[in-house]
């Protein structure tokens, strides 16, 4: 119910902005028609992706879930693929440099053990 409502505030937000850069207004009932479909789609959006993943024996929906509900559109299609690259890109970026900070550390501590080792050579050699 909270969902429903928070879809008709944003949908009511929507018409007022449209209707100020267009000149025209939304009626009441026009604004809930419109919360309604939407609301609706979104429902079968919800359950496609669920099937989506299902079919895939996964229980996690993911991006190709979600690229193959928006293959009808073919710009929408696109957008997608292209913010799923990029986030791709900037997930694979991240990972490196947790890499590069791990070996460095990793290779700080390995220098700390032999400086140690030396140290204690160095003392029983005298």
């Amino acid at each position: 119910q909270r969902l429903k409502a928070a879809v008709h505030y944003t949908v009511g937000c929507l018409c007022q902005e449209v209707g100020e850069d267009k000149d025209v207004q939304f009626s009441k009932q026009s604004i809930a028609a419109i919360s309604e479909i939407t609301f609706r789609q979104c429902e079968t959006f919800a359950r496609d992706l669920e099937m989506f993943a299902r079919h895939a024996k996964r229980s996690t929906i993911n991006t190709e879930d979600v690229k193959l509900l928006a293959r009808r559109s073919s710009s929408l299609l696109k957008y997608i693929t292209q913010k799923s690259d990029e986030l791709a890109s900037s997930n694979m970026e991240q990972k490196e440099k947790k890499k590069k900070k791990s070996s460095a550390a990793k290779g700080e501590r390995t220098g700390e053990k032999e400086a140690a080792v030396a140290e204690n050579e160095d003392y029983n050699m005298s």
